[in-house]
């Protein structure tokens, strides 16, 4: 019984680190996609409130705002208007000062014209899309100004594309890593049985028995490393979502989902091939260099 533990218990600490290592560099793959995801899934809520606000001008009447505002309606980069009138705008200027200063009574008028906020889809949300919208509406008499969110437009696309190009880079850094790791793995677990590799050739088995073993082992190593990454995925997740509630509605379990199935698979077929490789490296020796190895 002793014998047996001193050959058992070093192998299966070798797949048990392996197993732990792999899992933790595919939470960290998952954990990179998952903040990819919730970046852009905020990045859309912003791109929804884009747009611009059209300022009426003073004289304007009812029939001219109903016809520019059915004419935004319409267009196919937009996705909803909201009018506001001087008393509606002066409501909100006075909530958002407080009581202490009476607008109107300072003024002795309203000194806001009505207003329409214009909110265009995420796919035209950029400055020459508005740009090229607005232009007709600068234009009209019936318009004084036309403001146009092209600070918020620029701040949401540069920190799109700088987080974007930072988990790419984070994710390739990190599938090098797992790749590197898990070759190294099953290499030296390779090695450890090369001279019964070049045993079994010598009998006349074939290149595809001598690899069977060792890619099920690679396949249940796979395997198991996914589903425990995964399983500390789906942990974090949660655990992030009861300490901020705020952050709940960015994340969708669908693609939780589908990130944890990926990791499974990523792991699954690094392994595999990690496993094919090593193996086709001691398969193509012969006995004396495997003693020069």
């Amino acid at each position: 019984m002793g014998e047996k533990r001193f050959h058992y218990l070093p192998l299966f600490s070798t797949r048990a680190t392996a197993v732990v290592s792999v899992s933790l560099v595919l939470f960290l793959l998952g954990l990179a996609a998952m903040v990819g995801i919730v970046t852009h899934r905020l990045t859309c809520s912003v791109m929804d409130n884009v747009g611009f606000v059209v300022i009426f001008d003073e004289e304007v009447t009812a029939e001219n705002i109903a016809r520019i505002t059915d004419g935004l309606r319409r267009a196919d980069a937009v996705s909803s208007t909201v009018y506001s009138t001087p008393q509606d705008i002066l409501d909100r200027w006075q909530k958002m000062i407080g009581e202490d200063e009476d607008i109107l009574s300072l003024a002795g008028v309203n000194p806001f014209t009505a207003e329409l906020e214009v909110k265009v889809k995420p796919e035209y949300a950029s400055a020459d899309s508005i740009a090229v919208l607005a232009a007709p509406i600068v234009l009209m008499p019936e318009v004084s100004e036309v403001k146009v969110h092209n600070d918020l437009i620029d701040n949401v696309g540069s920190t799109l594309r700088s987080v974007t190009l930072t988990l790419t880079g984070v994710a390739a850094a990190l599938l090098i890593v797992s790749f590197v790791l898990i070759f190294n793995t099953v290499r030296l677990t390779v090695y450890s049985r090369r001279f019964i590799i070049n045993t079994m050739q010598l009998v006349g088995a074939t290149p595809g028995f001598i690899r069977r073993p060792f890619m099920t082992e690679s396949l249940i190593n796979g395997t198991v490393s996914g589903i425990l990454g995964s399983a500390l995925l789906l942990l974090t997740v949660t655990g992030t979502m009861r300490l901020e509630s705020s952050l709940a509605p960015l994340i969708d379990w669908n693609h939780l989902g589908a990130v944890m199935f990926a990791m499974i698979a990523t792991g699954i077929v690094i392994c595999l091939i990690a496993s094919a490789m090593a193996c086709n490296r001691y398969l193509s020796l012969t006995y004396d260099q495997l003693h020069r190895q």
